[in-house]
């Protein structure tokens, strides 16, 4: 007894000692990326991404299966994107029906891949308060924007942001559906121009089901 207490020191003190020991190794630790506003990892997404900045027309963006990437009037099965959450704040774009993920060079000129290249195909996305979206290359910093059709050519570094908003919703024929009107395109010119007034109030149309 009286080694026990040489070695201690005073009876019972090595129990409060153990006790903090525990609660510091314990402690709760938080985790990174938990705000639910976050772009998570993994999520997946399908959009058809259109445009009315720096055009002649409106368009959306298409991925063909030879690997062009150009921009249509109307919504297409080839303009129907996925677009997945690498990490966040950072997706991937993949053309559904070409099976080609959308990629940069470092020129800024659009292409579709078969096999993702994460330095040429990461893309940042920061989304807008009007419902549209920029999207910029996560390796060269170049903003995405559709290739210009009889117009001079411009150093990337003279690009600005291009506005694009992502409308919900898979691909349907207008014949679809005999005898019912197909959906009408968005209202750009209006303040809202998906009715986020309406159902989609609380969020913006990127994440809209």
């Amino acid at each position: 007894m009286d080694w026990m207490t040489s070695r201690v020191g005073v009876p019972g003190l090595w129990v409060p000692l153990l006790a903090v020991f525990l609660l510091g190794v314990s402690q709760a630790r938080p985790i990174p990326d938990s705000s639910p506003l976050l772009q998570f990892g993994g999520q997946v997404r399908h959009r058809h991404l259109y445009t009315d900045d720096d055009q002649d027309t409106e368009a959306h963006l298409e991925i063909r299966e030879d690997g062009t990437v150009e921009g249509t009037a109307h919504r297409s099965p080839e303009s129907l994107l996925e677009l997945k959450a690498l990490k966040p704040g950072v997706i991937q774009i993949l053309g559904v029906k070409a099976a080609r993920f959308l990629c940069q060079q470092p020129d800024g000129s659009l292409y579709g891949s078969p096999h993702f290249d994460p330095e040429a195909c990461s893309f940042r996305e920061l989304l807008l308060e009007d419902g549209y979206n920029v999207y910029q290359s996560e390796a060269h910093g170049l903003p995405l924007r559709l290739p210009q059709r009889d117009a001079p050519s411009q150093p990337p570094a003279s690009w600005g942001p291009v506005r694009f908003l992502p409308v919900p919703g898979l691909f349907q024929p207008p014949h679809d559906l005999p005898g019912r009107p197909a959906p009408e395109p968005p209202d750009v010119g209006s303040s809202d121009p998906l009715s986020m007034v309406g159902p989609l109030q609380d969020g913006s149309p990127s994440y809209a089901s």
